[in-house]
């Protein structure tokens, strides 16, 4: 059987147009982008040719992009940018306890040089209530750091309420929209966020590089030093490959967002249908909010069973799942996200996550609900 890939959350196959145009880049193009000669000056256009593009695909000015390396750093440059860049009119911050750990371990970076950090809960299916986040707010509050999308349970937190709620009072605003782009129509200068992070490699782009929006006007402290690239935001020799399939990712991701969408709502139905063929409508459980969430991240439980033998089997047949994201499910540790979002123990133990994204098909989605209902007609049977 041809192997089934349902981990596009944790990355996706580069898309073939993206994988051409950075091809044709290497061979081709090797200049430094700081360089003067004119190796230099074409490298230059490409990389301000790739901003440009993003730019307009993402409705922000050119000015306010950083390339970075991927998610991480940018979840890790604006956090840090900003506090440190805000420290004179306070050093508490908000952020929520179901974020990606580039931003809870950073976090904790902050708590450990002296900044506060309040972290919000979330309700059964991981969404975070603005009351709960006005109510936080302190005279010294600097910085909010609240997700768009969840990348384990696919939850869509109320990003434009939080955002008018901390514009309002002066706080700055950072959103990991990591798992967002290419999921959820977003027009940067309409939204009243300071800073967005992205990556390239959720959106069928490479791996290694990413992106960080920075409101004009908004602080920033680089981290990085050694040169005066990205503003001198952001030091380092840009990688030309990489900034041109990324801007040729955000506009496949962009321009088929409809298509995708569509794609996406499909797949999971087809899935669930199939589950409930093979595993039975009450053996299993999803996890998030069914109403405000993204169709291609599909968080279920699957009570009796557990997540670690789930996944094996599953592997065994071929099938590639998760069981949370991917910078932890290598050592198969609970999801701090669902217990967050305080589940009982039995959906805890018996989690996995199902993400789809391009070369996914119904008839994958049909296998896949076959092999789970013999996974789990095996396991409950030997128990």
């Amino acid at each position: 059987m041809k192997p089934i890939y349902l981990d596009h959350a944790a990355s996706t196959p580069v898309h073939p147009e993206v994988a051409t145009v950075m091809y044709n880049m290497l061979l081709n193009q090797y200049g430094n982008a700081s360089s003067v000669h004119q190796f230099g000056r074409s490298a230059k256009r490409i990389v301000n040719g790739a901003r440009d593009r993003i730019a307009g695909f993402l409705g922000c000015s050119p000015d306010e992009w950083v390339f970075t390396s991927g998610g991480t750093e940018s979840d890790n440059l604006a956090l840090f940018g900003a506090a440190y860049a805000s420290i004179h009119k306070g050093k508490h911050i908000i952020t929520t306890a179901v974020e990606h750990h580039a931003v809870l371990h950073t976090c904790g970076q902050l708590e450990q040089q002296g900044f506060e950090v309040t972290y919000l809960p979330v309700d059964s299916t991981g969404l975070v209530s603005l009351r709960d986040v006005e109510s936080a707010l302190r005279e010294d509050t600097v910085l909010i750091s609240v997700m768009f999308v969840n990348n384990e349970v696919g939850t869509v937190q109320p990003i434009e309420e939080i955002g008018r709620l901390a514009a309002g009072r002066g706080i700055l605003f950072h959103v990991d929209a990591v798992q967002a782009l290419g999921t959820l129509p977003m027009v940067l200068r309409e939204l009243p966020v300071d800073y967005m992070s992205f990556s390239a490699h959720k959106i069928g782009g490479p791996q290694g590089i990413g992106g960080l929006y920075v409101r004009r006007g908004a602080p920033l402290q680089p981290r990085q030093h050694g040169g005066l690239q990205e503003r001198g935001r952001r030091a380092g020799t840009e990688s030309l490959a990489s900034t041109a399939g990324f801007a040729t990712a955000v506009e496949l991701a962009v321009g088929g967002l409809a298509e995708h969408h569509e794609q996406a709502v499909r797949l999971r139905s087809t899935l669930l249908q199939e589950l409930d063929k093979h595993a039975g409508a009450g053996g299993y459980v999803i996890n998030g909010n069914e109403q405000q969430t993204v169709p291609g991240i599909l968080n279920v439980s699957f009570p009796g069973a557990k997540t670690d033998v789930l996944l094996m089997n599953l592997d065994m047949e071929r099938i590639a799942a998760a069981s949370g994201s991917a910078c932890t499910s290598g050592s198969l540790e609970i999801s701090h996200v669902l217990q967050a979002m305080k589940l009982p123990e039995e959906l805890l133990n018996s989690a996995i996550r199902f993400s789809t994204g391009l070369g996914n098909t119904n008839e994958e989605m049909q296998v896949v609900a076959q092999k789970v209902g013999t996974i789990l007609n095996r396991l409950r049977t030997k128990d």
